[in-house]
C-alpha cells in the first residue's frame, strides 16, 4: 500500500526530474491551486516576481507567488523549505511559458473533437474531463478563448499529468489567433492634434513616406505578440516624434493607428491615453 509520505517523495523527485529537463515546477495544495504568499509577501508587497525572464525584487525562499515559483534550481527544489512545502503538497505543476511551451486545455469532449478537426497533432496528455495539447513555443495566457478551451503558457501553470503522446508540433497561427479579440466598431473620438509648424509644411519628404510610416506602425503594433499596451505606446510616441509637429498627421491617419490597436484588445480609452501620454512626452 502507498503511504502519503511515499506520495510525497514522489511528487519532489518528479519535479527534480522535471528541472533536469529544463521545465521549471511548482507545489501545488489540494484543489490544484499553488501555495499562497508568505506573511512578507502578501498582497507582493515585496514587489513580486512580474515573470520567469527578468524575476523582481523579491528573493523569498518561500514558493511565493503562484506560477511565478516555478524554478529549475535543484538546490530552491531541495531546500529544507521547499522540503516542507513538498511534504503538504497533493501534486506538481509546472510553467508551460517558463517551458517554452503552451497548452490547450480543452475541458470536454465538444472541444477535443473541435481541436481534432481545427488544430494540428501534437502531443496530447490526458486530463480528468479533457486533454492538454502542447504545442512547441509560449505565447500570452488566456481563459476560455472559445467554449471548454484555455491556453496556457506565459504567466499561467499547469498540473504535471504526466510527459503525454505524440511529436511537439511548433505553435501554430491558428493558436495564436484564438485570443486575438474581434476588433470593436470604430467609434468617434475627439483625438487632440498637434499643432502644427510654420507654414504646416511637411518636411519629411513627400505624402508617400508620412503613408509608408503609418503602415509600418500598423503593422508593428499587428505583430506584437505581448506587451500590447506597452507596443501600442511606444508606437504613438515614434509617429508623433517624426509628425507631431508639423500638422501633416489628420483624423485618419489616427484613426488607422487606433483600429490597429483595438484590433489586439486595447480599448478605446487605452488608445486614447496612450496617444495623450505620448503628446506629453513630447511637450506636444
Amino acid at each position: 500500500m502507498t503511504q502519503p509520505t511515499d506520495i510525497r517523495r514522489e511528487h519532489l523527485s518528479t519535479a527534480l526530474a522535471l528541472a533536469a529537463s529544463g521545465v521549471p515546477p511548482l507545489p501545488l495544495r489540494a484543489g490544484k491551486v499553488p501555495f499562497g504568499n508568505c506573511p512578507t509577501c502578501a498582497k507582493n508587497a515585496c514587489g513580486g516576481r512580474p515573470n520567469m525572464k527578468t524575476p523582481g525584487p523579491c528573493t523569498c525562499p518561500q514558493p511565493c507567488h503562484g506560477w511565478a515559483a516555478a524554478t529549475t534550481d535543484p538546490h530552491i527544489l531541495n531546500s529544507p523549505t521547499w522540503r516542507r512545502a513538498w511534504q503538504e503538497a497533493a501534486g506538481v505543476a509546472y510553467h508551460p511559458g517558463g517551458a517554452g511551451l503552451t497548452i490547450v486545455d480543452l475541458d470536454n469532449a465538444d472541444s477535443i473533437t473541435w481541436a481534432r478537426a481545427t488544430l494540428p497533432a501534437t502531443r496530447t496528455v490526458p486530463t480528468t474531463r479533457g486533454e492538454h495539447w502542447l504545442y512547441q513555443g509560449a505565447m500570452q495566457s488566456a481563459n476560455a478563448v472559445r467554449p471548454g478551451v484555455d491556453i496556457k503558457s506565459l504567466m499561467s501553470y499547469a498540473r504535471w499529468l504526466g510527459p503525454g503522446t505524440g511529436a511537439l508540433t511548433g505553435l501554430p497561427d491558428v493558436v495564436h489567433a484564438l485570443i486575438v479579440k474581434e476588433p470593436a466598431p470604430a467609434r468617434p473620438m475627439a483625438v487632440t492634434m498637434p499643432a502644427p509648424s510654420a507654414g504646416g509644411q511637411c518636411p519629411h519628404r513627400t505624402p508617400t513616406y508620412l503613408d509608408r510610416g503609418i503602415t509600418m506602425a500598423e503593422q508593428r503594433i499587428t505583430s506584437a505578440r505581448e506587451a500590447v499596451h506597452a507596443t501600442v505606446y511606444r508606437t504613438f510616441l515614434a509617429v508623433l516624434s517624426t509628425h507631431g509637429r508639423c500638422g501633416c498627421l489628420t483624423d485618419t491617419h489616427t484613426a488607422r493607428l487606433f483600429t490597429a490597436a483595438q484590433a489586439k484588445g486595447e480599448t478605446p480609452r487605452h488608445c486614447m491615453d496612450a496617444w495623450t501620454n505620448a503628446l506629453t512626452t513630447l511637450g506636444l
